[in-house]
């Protein structure tokens, strides 16, 4: 579904991507970790086209969105959870929901993607009303990829769901996304606690200073003894 490849990033003259090819297939969870600061943000901003490429390309369902803006490849069905959550803290959750079907794609289903998720996550319909900030945390981040589901992706980055939840609702999220993926959804996951994005991982990817270092299965990244000792504590 997504191909990036020899895909550089620059900051001004700091390189944030060095040459970062990777493939996402079709409904499938493929997790990209790395330390702090590895361009695992940098490569999902460019990949949403909120960041140019200085050179590479970046193909989904086999069209060039390479440089495309934003809105452009959202509307083409790419979704990000950002990392933080970011939702509109004075807004309640069903105008926060509703600003996540504004792109034309998603306008004609908007009803049902709004059944679905209220479904997915019955407290935000318990909670529909409320502002958007007076959230716990969790509930925040059911929000953000609510909104986002709004949006009708057909793949869906996450970027850092888990940071800075409780331990059961992490587990909640991660479920969350496991079961959008059985049902259809392919999943790029960024995230903190890599033993377990990649037991949920068909494939993973590791970034060390803005490049591709390994790739594989989520499990034989999980046996690889470099990985065990830098990112396991193994």
């Amino acid at each position: 579904m997504l191909l990036v490849h020899e895909v550089d990033v620059f900051y001004g003259d700091a390189q944030a991507l060095d040459g970062v090819s990777l493939e996402v297939p079709d409904r499938a969870i493929v997790a990209i970790v790395g330390a702090n600061g590895a361009g695992k943000t940098s490569l999902i901003r460019t990949i949403a086209g909120m960041l140019p490429p200085a050179s590479g390309t970046i193909r989904f369902k086999d069209r060039d969105i390479t440089g495309l803006p934003s809105h452009e490849v959202c509307d083409l069905g790419i979704g990000q959870v950002a990392e933080g959550r970011q939702v509109f803290p004075s807004l309640s959750v069903a105008e926060n929901l509703a600003m996540g079907a504004m792109i034309p794609r998603a306008k004609p289903h908007r009803a049902r993607n709004l059944d679905r998720v209220y479904a997915l996550f019955p407290r935000l319909k318990e909670r529909h009303g409320q502002a958007a900030g007076t959230l716990s945390g969790g509930e925040q981040q059911m929000l953000a990829i609510g909104r986002c589901l709004m949006g009708e992706p057909e793949l869906v980055m996450f970027d850092e769901p888990s940071l800075g939840l409780a331990p059961a609702v992490v587990q909640e999220v991660l479920r969350t996304i496991r079961d959008l993926a059985a049902g259809g959804l392919t999943c790029v996951l960024v995230e903190q606690n890599v033993a377990v994005s990649l037991k949920l991982a068909s494939r993973a990817y590791v970034l060390e200073n803005g490049r591709v270092t390994l790739s594989g299965t989520g499990e034989e990244l999980l046996a690889d003894d470099g990985v065990r000792k830098a990112y396991l504590g193994l």
